[in-house]
């Protein structure tokens, strides 16, 4: 478990799992995450993530 967001206390996992509820861009993962974006450094590592990982159909919608 790798720590994405310091602000928001969002992790690598919490990440990956909204991507399985559909998330695309790192607004929606903040949304599913229950938070919103605070300083932003984040969203650049959010994003990384979101173009390593080859989309699926959403599993799960929240």
């Amino acid at each position: 478990m790798e720590y994405i967001c310091l602000c928001n206390g969002i992790t690598d996992e919490e990440v990956r799992r909204a991507m399985c509820c559909g998330a695309r861009r790192p607004r929606e993962v903040y949304e599913l995450a229950g938070h919103r974006a605070q300083c932003g450094k984040c969203t650049r590592d959010i994003l990384a993530l979101l173009r390593a990982t080859p989309h699926r159909p959403a599993e799960t919608r929240l």
